[in-house]
């Protein structure tokens, strides 16, 4: 499985090269599934990514971890 930095490196790549809007229907058909498949790996990895990431708080004068996205969401 490819990292997440060569995922959207490879992403950026087909997006450029479909902008140029000069390649065969089938050939940008075969991109566009590739691109679809490597931005879903690359939100899974960010998704996975943010549920790893914690926010320290100061309660009471002590420091507590807490997911991030947990304190903007019970507000």
């Amino acid at each position: 499985m490819p990292k997440f930095e060569e995922s959207l490196q490879r992403l950026e790549g087909i997006v450029k090269e479909m902008e140029r809007g000069d390649l065969p229907l089938e050939q940008s058909l075969k991109l566009f599934e590739e691109g679809v498949s490597l931005s879903a790996l690359c939100r899974k990895e960010l998704e996975a990514a943010e549920g790893r990431v914690e926010i320290l708080l100061k309660d009471d004068e002590r420091l507590r971890a807490e997911a991030f996205g947990e304190s903007s969401q019970n507000k």
